[in-house]
């Protein structure tokens, strides 16, 4: 998943020549946090909301957003994947990347936007069951898909955590499927069903 796909493409924009209460008057009005700083197309900082939260005192809002702005922000660039977009955003603890080419925005790309891709991905919000398997040995997925598959099942998305123990459970979300013949199946096959979520 590209984060070109996911990212704002109409982005609410301000100029470094704007004052702060401009800038206030912006993010009231569309409900955002996060304003690209630009002068034509190019991305000449970043102003979130954070930012302006120091200057709230009402003359302190006639400064200029070139006074106040993050003048080298993190970015992304729009062929970047949302795995990438979503690392930098945790690593920096950030709430959203302006997005670039060069040295131009051509989007954004907020926290909630990459909440709205994961869950997509994930397939939590079609309707949906989840297996939680323990394959009979080490490398036995190939096995639980190969169940799955001749049960009928459609596999949406797949997670995996590992216990202290070193087993792998495998989280398997299937399309809205009877997960009862299915849970058999996999348990006369050797493998451990820990829970079904429907």
């Amino acid at each position: 998943m590209k984060v070109k796909h996911w990212m704002i493409k109409k982005v609410i924009r301000i100029s470094p020549e704007d004052s702060l209460r401009e800038a206030v008057r912006l993010m009231r009005e569309h409900s955002i946090r996060h304003l690209p700083v630009v002068e034509g197309d190019r991305l000449v900082g970043f102003l979130t909301e954070s930012t302006i939260r120091q200057y709230v005192r009402p003359e302190e809002l006639s400064r200029r957003v070139k006074e106040v702005m993050i003048l080298r922000p993190i970015t992304v660039s729009p062929e970047a994947t949302i795995e990438e977009a979503a690392r930098l955003i945790y690593r920096h603890k950030i709430g959203g990347l302006p997005v670039v080419e060069g040295d131009r925005l051509v989007g954004i790309l907020t926290v909630t936007d990459l909440l709205e891709a994961f869950i997509e991905f994930m397939g939590l919000l079609r309707a949906s069951t989840r297996i939680d398997v323990i394959p009979r040995d080490p490398e036995g997925l190939e096995g639980v898909l190969e169940i799955i598959k001749a049960q009928g099942g459609r596999v949406i998305s797949i997670g995996m955590e590992v216990e202290p123990t070193g087993e792998k459970i495998y989280h398997i979300r299937l399309e809205k499927m009877p997960m009862e013949a299915l849970a058999s199946a996999l348990e006369v096959a050797g493998h451990q069903v820990i829970s079904v979520v429907e």
